[in-house]
């Protein structure tokens, strides 16, 4: 077993050069901005979503909740590719 292999200090050095940040002025690593992109399409998905608040939305989520604890909730593939089907023909 190696022990010292030539070729790992060399590795070590490079990885650890690329591990220094630029520090500002205040002491402060420099971090970049998350930033999130919304589609046009998921834009257009949001609008045709119902007010969450309505008592409707709220019972038909209850219901839903309620047949998945139990195991009970199934969706036909049918109506899952007529949803897409008729998303991607509206486009």
């Amino acid at each position: 077993m190696r022990i010292h292999e030539p070729n790992r200090i060399g590795m070590m050095n490079a990885y650890n050069k690329t591990g220094n940040a630029q520090v500002g002025k205040a002491g402060k690593i420099a971090m970049g901005k998350d930033e999130v992109n919304i589609s046009p399409e998921a834009m257009e998905m949001l609008k045709q979503v119902e007010d969450p608040d309505s008592p409707q939305r709220r019972e038909k989520v209850d219901l839903l909740k309620k047949q998945v604890e139990e195991g009970t909730y199934r969706v036909p593939s049918e109506k899952i590719a007529e949803k897409f089907l008729s998303f991607w023909k509206n486009r």
